[in-house]
């Protein structure tokens, strides 16, 4: 029987599932292939995912991939001040990207799809009979007010900027659209709490793949031992201020304690301050990694000391399901919300410093961290429970035809998650 016709779009190419955002956006993607046939189109602002083009072409009825560049994106994306527009409208508008969504919105589609705000324009113009779904993900514009609160001059102005617009804008997506979602209830409530929102954003939550993620199933190459690790996408401003941060207030203190104490810093695309950090105290920086399993199985303790974050941390999650002991941020822990005794959530540097030194002195608690940590995240974050819940959704309106209800299986994740 043919498969009813859904359009996907996607701010950032799903595969491979390296970031954060990037492992929503291919479960979505992945398990919609399972009942429809999928248009996709998505921007792929790194040259070597060109390479999944095949993949994805084979997986989906059409995929258009858009070159990105993200150097004449920003510069691009100043327009956006004459036009009273938010910055990431302005740097996701595409002649490319609209051809390719025109060729798709032409097709006979029973919904469209799209994976954040700035996609959410090209399919603002109804079409009768098809449901608009917007996957907000993170409420952004808080972000950018949260980056606004510890920039200054113009930085400040323009961030200030960008999150007002794009609160604005983010009111009327969720008002228009037919279904609007959020990845924990924390950020649909700063939807839902917002004045002029008419139609209520609902929370499905992230999971994490416990059979991939699983410690007794890897182990560490020699070289990849270390003490404490972090892991994230190291051009992305929160991880970036969150690991200089840590370098400057906690870093030090532990290595007053524990002069060979090794840190690793594992992402993609390292900003030149993280780079310059390499070989120095203890410290190896590299850059985009295959596979981050072993790089955490290797680690005695992960960290996460964001001090802006939104959404779930999928880098929090990965590392718990790996049974290792997580230090972080009351920031990074939002929408987790683990028991006492499967995290350590450090409110300053001195607790952060404090706990990770305790750790390193003591394995048996690693140990027993690392495992209520993992029992946790088996129980509360498993990707079935979401798709699910998605399949619930599209069940409700309409989408599903009766030959599709049954949604498919779920599927393993073959790339770790960096951001």
């Amino acid at each position: 029987m043919t498969k009813p016709e859904i359009l996907f779009l996607s701010h950032r190419i799903p595969y491979p599932p390296d970031k954060g955002d990037k492992i929503r956006s291919w479960r979505w993607l992945k398990h919609l292939t399972e009942c429809f046939s999928v248009h996709l189109a998505c921007f792929v602002d790194d040259p070597r995912d060109f390479e999944h083009a095949g993949y994805l072409g084979e997986l989906c009825e059409t995929a258009a991939l858009v070159p990105l560049n993200p150097n004449w994106s920003r510069l691009k994306s100043l327009q956006a001040i004459a036009e009273g527009l938010p910055f990431s409208f302005r740097y996701f508008h595409s002649g490319g990207m609209k051809r390719a969504v025109a060729a798709a919105r032409a097709r006979p589609l029973v919904a469209e799809f799209a994976f954040s705000s700035a996609m959410a324009p090209y399919i603002e113009a109804p079409v009768s009979d098809r449901i608009r779904i917007i996957d907000f993900c993170d409420a952004d514009s808080a972000k950018w007010l949260q980056y606004a609160q510890t920039s200054r001059g113009a930085m400040s102005w323009l961030y200030q900027r960008e999150g007002r617009l794009l609160a604005l804008a983010e009111t009327r997506i969720a008002n228009w659209a037919d279904a609007s979602l959020a990845v924990s209830p924390e950020e649909a409530s700063v939807f839902n709490n917002r004045k002029g929102v008419n139609r209520p954003v609902l929370s499905i939550p992230n999971g994490v793949d416990t059979e991939f993620f699983n410690p007794a199933n890897t182990k560490p190459v020699n070289a990849h031992v270390c003490d404490v690790i972090f892991v994230g996408a190291m051009d992305y401003r929160a991880n970036i201020e969150g690991v200089l941060h840590f370098m400057k207030d906690v870093w030090p203190k532990v290595r007053a304690q524990k002069p060979d104490a090794r840190f690793t810093i594992v992402g993609s695309n390292p900003d030149h301050k993280i780079s310059a950090l390499n070989s120095r105290g203890g410290i190896t920086v590299t850059d985009r990694v295959d596979d981050v399993r072993p790089w955490l199985a290797g680690a005695k303790v992960v960290i996460a000391p964001l001090r802006v974050a939104r959404g779930v941390q999928n880098k929090v999650l990965e590392a718990m399901a790996m049974a290792k002991p997580v230090i972080a941020s009351a920031e990074a822990m939002t929408g987790i919300n683990t028991p006492e005794d499967a995290s350590v959530i450090a409110l300053n540097p001195d607790d952060m410093a404090d706990a990770i030194i305790s750790l390193l002195r003591d394995e048996a608690r690693c140990i027993a961290l690392g495992k209520a940590a993992r029992d946790y995240v088996q129980e509360q974050f498993g990707w079935r429970s979401s798709l699910d819940q998605l399949d619930q959704l599209l069940a409700k309106l309409g989408v599903y035809s009766s030959s599709s209800e049954e949604g498919g299986n779920e599927s393993s994740s073959p790339i770790s998650a960096t951001r």
